[in-house]
């Protein structure tokens, strides 16, 4: 590596923003344009301009610019950096002292437009770079507790905290959209009567209902945006539910437990290689064991049976089996009295009002509990006592919701003028959903030979048991 004194007429700029609120890099220009002026006021070649825009130089993140420019600053291709000020360089004492050991034996001089020039080959420069460094490093942390603390205070009167606009919601994260809220409910019902969340998005694309960002939906992508405690009117701070917003809600709080509930099945993220391609995948049972029927291929090609996927009790035809099911289905639905034996069915009743108020008790507890340990009012043991108490309450209440609402997946169907037609405008997941909801179906070994009727197909070795 060259250690020779570099040649202090060919210089290089370095340029930073920490945040680009305006976009385009403007920022990054008036810098530059500044330092170029200082560099034809001192006679200066430029010989190269390192830039990193809407990166911090306090966050530890690496910069790409500043590294490529502290490789050609060893390398000895420039005798002089110029930056608008100091802090556009380094906010970390790690960083500046790094700078040092690559400027002082090559003896590069550092020139700002706003706090002078740095001498790195003398003691009494080096310490004046670290004690701006230092200041630097101080005006940091200092803001970051400003901003903390004005996001608590904002958090404790139950306001948005800022950031990303989030979806459903404008710029002010207060005033609603409705057409982003509508697709919310839409997709927050659609999940809890089994669709998946690609299938969704995959529709919402299709729509042309883009994210706030105006990117096309994704699975990962959707869930986390319904699993947001905001669109349940509940501020999250700190990666921790913190209270009621001042924002309309877009789900009900009992909707969205259910909904996130549901999305934390880790049945519902299967590996690309095994998802569910086939309507009764998991779900038709082997009459003789009891395990779930899964698909097989039989040679090359689609699969083409269903077989007992434990002890391979059974094989069925996949396309002439799921076929007899579907028929069955359609005709059930289909039956004037469909409405009241499939969508009579109740689920054990949930108190959903009485867990509500419980959780409101329990937060409240929490937080008085806070305010008399602060106060001193209660030691430490006793908090923690109390605390433990609550939390429990607090959550066997949150259990409760998150089993509140359930909807049922067959509701699309029932009433339905065109019953095939509805059920074919269903995608896989949800058809799958209406198929283990509405039944249980048993599939016993077949009998060899011709069935009367001239047909191979063993009608009596499936069973179907409405729920």
């Amino acid at each position: 590596m060259p250690t020779d004194p570099a040649d202090p007429q060919l210089a290089c700029i370095y340029c930073r923003m920490s945040e680009d609120r305006e976009g385009g890099g403007l920022g990054i220009d008036r810098q530059r344009e500044d330092c170029e002026a200082l560099a034809t006021q001192l006679g200066l070649t430029v010989a190269h301009i390192y830039t990193d825009n809407d990166l911090s130089a306090y966050s530890g993140k690496p910069r790409p610019g500043y590294e490529k420019m502290l490789a050609g600053l060893r390398n000895g291709l420039y005798g002089t950096v110029l930056a608008w000020h100091t802090d556009r360089l380094h906010r970390r004492p790690t960083e500046l002292e790094e700078y040092i050991d690559v400027c002082e034996p090559r003896q590069i001089q550092t020139l700002t437009v706003k706090a002078g020039a740095l001498d790195l080959t003398t003691a009494t420069g080096r310490w004046q770079a670290r004690q701006l460094g230092a200041m630097a490093r101080f005006e940091v942390e200092r803001m970051i507790e400003r901003q903390r603390r004005a996001r608590d205070q904002k958090v404790q009167r139950g306001e948005y905290c800022g950031g990303p606009r989030p979806y459903g919601w404008e710029e002010d994260g207060v005033t609603p959209v409705p057409e982003e809220i509508a697709v919310i409910r839409e997709s927050a019902e659609a999940i809890l009567a089994g669709a998946s969340a690609r299938s969704i998005a995959a529709d919402l694309n299709l729509r042309k209902l883009y994210t706030s960002t105006g990117a096309r939906w994704e699975g990962g992508s959707l869930v986390r945006m319904l699993k947001r405690p905001r669109n349940a009117g509940i501020l999250q701070h700190r990666g921790e539910e913190a209270g009621p917003s001042k924002w309309d809600a877009a789900l009900d709080e009992a909707t969205w437990r259910s909904l996130c509930d549901v999305l934390a099945d880790p049945s519902r993220v299967p590996a690309a290689s095994n998802v569910r391609k086939y309507l009764g995948s998991g779900i038709y049972l082997c009459g003789v064991c009891g395990e779930a029927l899964t698909s097989f291929v039989k040679g090359k090609g689609a699969p083409t049976k269903y077989k007992c996927r434990k002890n391979s009790c059974v094989q069925r035809d996949l396309i002439l089996l799921d076929k007899w099911v579907q028929t069955h289905l359609l005709k059930r639905l289909k039956r004037p009295d469909a409405a009241e034996l499939l969508a009579g069915r109740q689920e054990d009743p949930v108190d959903v009002r009485g867990a509500q108020e419980e959780l409101r008790a329990a937060r409240k507890d929490l937080d008085d509990l806070a305010a008399e340990f602060g106060a001193g009012a209660i030691d430490m043991q006793e908090w923690r006592v109390a605390r433990a108490s609550a939390r429990a309450r607090k959550e066997k209440a949150e259990a409760v919701l998150a089993t509140a609402v359930q909807v049922n997946p067959a509701v699309g169907l029932l009433g339905a003028e065109d019953v095939e037609a509805a059920w074919g405008a269903l995608d896989l997941s949800r058809q799958r959903a209406v198929i283990d909801w509405a039944m249980t179906v048993r599939v016993l070994p077949a009998k060899s030979g011709r069935r009367p009727g001239g047909t191979y197909w063993d009608r009596d070795a499936v069973e179907i048991v409405w729920k």
